[in-house]
């Protein structure tokens, strides 16, 4: 019994290190090892489709959860709703590291079950799906190689800056209606980085650019119970490559490549964008 919580924490470790190092690959094929997760015929571990609205999966099978609506799905909308006087009911997590998978010490196992393991499990499996058509996509665990990523995408001797969304007054309920109050501000975005937050015991940022056409908007919003929130979103102008099963679409209504998809960033993702020069 002593020997084998030893092999399985002396494996987990090392998985962990694999990671650091950037050895998705490794660290998944090491991760059924130790966690025992179920597999599917191909191997791969038989998890639901992953909900997080950012991913642009090509996964084929849709996430059961969705057909209930998630409420955390509430945050795409069209971009004909980016009007004064709009109200649209978002979901808008309040930035909070309590809600992240914690740290584990050197003496704990993680059951195959647990939260974590599902977690670390996903994320791992979300950063070796391949980028569709026109998308490049780094899983990044430091904000040098956040950096390196941007610099890369940008072109190296372009200035940029970071958008994030803002809560100006926390909102007594997660899921609110939210007013638009003024005149959505568009942001020039010739390029783009979106940068979002991964489960897993340490920061792990999947970011992703698309060469296809996106328009980037802050958003001054008012929620029925109290929140105020300067909101960053995006609107992806062409989302003929996206799979049919994304998120969005449900929650739409649409199909891929009818109609541009916009959505609101959580206040814990990261947007960068090129500073335009100033022509006088």
């Amino acid at each position: 019994m002593g020997l084998r919580f030893a092999l399985k924490n002396f494996l987990l470790h090392l998985l962990l290190l694999l990671c650091a190092h950037g050895s998705y690959g490794e660290a998944r094929e090491m991760m059924s090892t130790v966690l025992r997760l179920p597999s599917d015929d191909n191997g791969v571990p038989d998890k639901k489709m992953h909900s997080d609205h950012h991913v642009h999966t090509n996964n084929p099978n849709p996430s059961s959860h969705m057909d209930h609506m998630d409420p955390s799905l509430k945050v795409f909308f069209t971009i004909n709703d980016l009007k004064i006087g709009k109200k649209l009911p978002i979901y808008f997590p309040m930035k909070d590291s309590s809600s992240n998978p914690p740290l584990l010490s050197r003496d704990e196992a993680i059951p195959s079950q647990s939260p974590q393991a599902k977690s670390m499990e996903h994320t791992l499996r979300e950063c070796e799906i391949k980028p569709i058509k026109g998308e490049t996509k780094i899983c990044a665990t430091s904000l040098e190689s956040v950096l390196d990523f941007v610099r890369e995408t940008f072109g190296l001797e372009t200035q940029f800056k970071v958008l994030s969304t803002t809560h100006l007054s926390k909102s007594r309920t997660l899921l609110d209606n939210y007013t638009i109050l003024e005149k959505p501000k568009e942001i020039p975005v010739p390029k783009m980085v979106a940068c979002h937050t991964m489960p897993y015991p340490y920061k792990v940022f999947y970011c992703h650019s698309q060469v296809t056409e996106n328009k980037a908007y802050v958003v001054s919003l008012g929620g029925d119970h109290g929140g105020r929130v300067e909101g960053v979103a995006v609107c992806h102008m062409d989302t003929s490559q996206w799979s049919p099963n994304h998120a969005s679409f449900r929650v739409l209504g649409i199909e891929p490549g009818t109609s541009p998809v916009c959505h609101f960033f959580r206040g814990d993702n990261l947007v960068y964008v090129p500073i335009m020069p100033i022509h006088g």
